[in-house]
């Protein structure tokens, strides 16, 4: 049976001298368990991980999930397998990961065409199911403006303020 990702190791593994993960989120550690799904010589999209796990506008945070990856953990969460939406490789501040993950999804056999993936033909189509993760906190789909709040905190509607 496999640890949990991003689960601290207990005291006893402490003692004997390896290091103990630091917990990561619980998002997070559910994009580390999805990715470990995605077969070799097939690719995702950050969207795609999140819509998976619940959060289709949460892209974002799955890119923020894979960066802030432990070291312990890249050796078995596959991160070079998730790309952006147009089939390419996201280059933000890192210099020398682009080319990593290159290299890696070229040894797995994955195939560009100039800077991008075929993605009809390289993208995973996922679990049979969706895995839904409960947050801590709920985020609304559309944040409400702050007029529409203003009014209903005084009590008026659009029609009385004419």
């Amino acid at each position: 049976m496999r640890q949990p990702l991003g689960v601290p190791m207990n005291r006893t593994a402490r003692r004997r001298g390896r290091p103990a993960t630091p917990a990561a989120p619980k998002f997070a550690r559910a994009v580390y368990a999805l990715v470990r799904d995605v077969p070799r010589g097939r690719v995702v999209t950050y969207g795609q991980v999140a819509a998976i796990l619940g959060h289709p506008r949460a892209a974002r945070a799955v890119g923020t999930a894979l960066h802030n990856l432990p070291r312990p953990l890249a050796r078995i969460v596959p991160w070079q397998r998730v790309i952006n939406a147009s089939g390419r490789i996201s280059i933000r501040g890192d210099l020398q990961r682009p080319d990593l993950q290159r290299q890696l999804l070229e040894m797995e056999g994955v195939a560009f065409r100039g800077s991008q993936i075929d993605l009809h033909m390289y993208r995973w189509s996922g679990p049979r199911r969706e895995r839904r993760v409960r947050l801590a906190v709920d985020v609304p789909f559309e944040p409400e403006r702050p007029a529409a709040r203003r009014r209903r905190r005084l009590g008026k509607s659009r029609s009385s303020d004419t």
